[in-house]
């Protein structure tokens, strides 16, 4: 990013995809574009994807599939298992097409970025906006929206306001408003990057309903109230750059886990899906800058099933001092399984969550324990940017298994068709 102190005023642009594993399938499936399509969660549990179809259905996010069955066919809906592999590369595609146009990109999550353009004359934004989404869609097929202003944080509220209200060309710039007060003042707080439901509840407490109203409040006492990060929001929110995306506070815990595709009762294969659990909760302990102080491991047998007595024990194991070391996780992981184990019970999900967490700058030692050392904090970022890369998985660790017998389902799961040679999709 182009520094603070720059002589150009700072223009912002956050681009975000639209339903973006609806749109990653129906690239490949043209016919679905006016049909209602949903997306399944992990084992084909829930609904963690909906075509704007589904949304005005009143489908709710994260809505169990099976209470939503019925009423999804009588739509003759189509309804799809996650296929991530997809999903990560045309997100690759899109961001590639992004950095074509602003050279100075962050990825932000799969299906967003930040675009710094900072530069452009501000006659010629709004253009550059517009022909940066309809490249974005003519080189993936994936359906674009961007926002843009001169803070990160009114940036994504243009952002949001492009997608709500289907603005033309799918471009809002937030300082072309003709009333920034009336745009604010139609912003909930809760919505607003880095709120979040607890403070939006203690601000609504407050009569703080709306950004607009955040943006009025008193900014030193709302730092004594709440914390340095809502004196930077409000700052934001007036035009002030202050606040980065590593300035949101990082996630105070951390979970990872999943159901089992068929229930499990062999230790070996709970101490796989326990290792695979401490990979994934490490990348992202490691995304946010953070080490672990603790990790919990859970294992459970079926909740609903009356044929067999509920199970559930968990297990904490504490590291001398925290880490952000995929090894140390997974060993503690496996220690966790050992202590809890239980011989003749089948069990239908285990997971890891990593808490104590604090940022890795601010580690405490031990006489004489250390933090982790320097080969440490080279090989997990190089790992992290592998598999970042060329896919999740490419480089693993062997103890989270190869055969994974225990993996989720995926009965639904559509072709992996840029990923893999025999599932290219084949044109007459």
């Amino acid at each position: 990013m182009l520094p603070v102190n720059s002589d150009h005023p700072r223009r912002i642009a956050l681009v975000d995809c639209n339903n973006f594993y609806v749109s990653c399938e129906r690239v490949f499936h043209p016919a679905w574009n006016n049909r209602p399509v949903g997306v399944l969660s992990n084992n084909d549990g829930c609904i963690i994807a909906r075509s704007n179809e589904l949304k005005a259905a009143g489908i709710p996010m994260g809505a169990p599939y099976f209470k939503y069955k019925k009423q999804l066919e009588a739509m003759k809906a189509v309804i799809v298992s996650s296929n991530y592999a997809l999903y990560g590369d045309m997100s690759a595609r899109v961001m590639h097409t992004l950095g074509q146009y602003a050279p100075d990109i962050e990825v932000y999550s799969i299906d967003e970025a930040w675009l710094d353009l900072t530069g452009v004359r501000s006659e010629a934004l709004d253009a550059l906006g517009r022909k940066i989404v309809m490249k974005a869609y003519q080189n993936t097929g994936i359906p674009v929206s961007m926002g843009i202003g001169p803070t990160r944080t009114l940036a994504k509220i243009a952002n949001r306001i492009s997608k709500k209200h289907d603005i033309p060309g799918r471009v809002f710039n937030i300082s072309s408003a003709e009333s920034l007060d009336a745009v604010l003042a139609g912003v909930a707080v809760v919505d607003i990057w880095g709120v979040g439901r607890r403070w939006a509840e203690k601000l609504n407490k407050q009569r703080i309903y709306t950004a607009l109203d955040l943006r009025n409040a008193d900014p030193d006492q709302m730092r004594a109230r709440y914390s340095v990060v809502m004196q930077r929001l409000i700052m934001e929110l007036r035009g002030t750059i202050c606040l980065d995306k590593e300035d949101i506070a990082p996630k105070k815990q951390i979970i990872a886990s999943r159901s089992f595709g068929q229930r499990v009762t062999c230790k070996q294969a709970l101490i796989e899906a326990a290792a695979l659990h401490a990979t994934r909760a490490g990348e992202k302990l490691r995304a946010q800058h953070s080490v672990c102080g603790a990790l919990q491991v859970t294992i459970r047998s079926g909740k609903h099933d009356t044929r067999e007595p509920y199970f559930s024990r968990s297990c904490t194991i504490r590291f001398p001092v925290a880490t952000a070391d995929t090894r140390k996780l997974i060993a503690a992981a496996g220690s966790g399984i050992g202590k809890i184990f239980k011989p003749g019970v089948r069990y239908a999900k285990a997971g890891v969550m990593l808490f104590d967490i604090a940022q890795n700058d601010q580690i405490q030692g031990t006489l004489f324990d250390t933090d982790d050392n320097p080969a440490s904090s080279r090989l997990m970022p190089a790992i992290d940017k592998v598999n970042h890369q060329f896919g999740n998985h490419t480089l693993f660790f062997a103890a989270e298994g190869v055969r994974k017998t225990w993996a989720m389902q995926r009965n639904r799961m559509t072709q992996a068709f840029t990923t893999k040679w025999s599932e290219i999709p084949l044109v007459s």
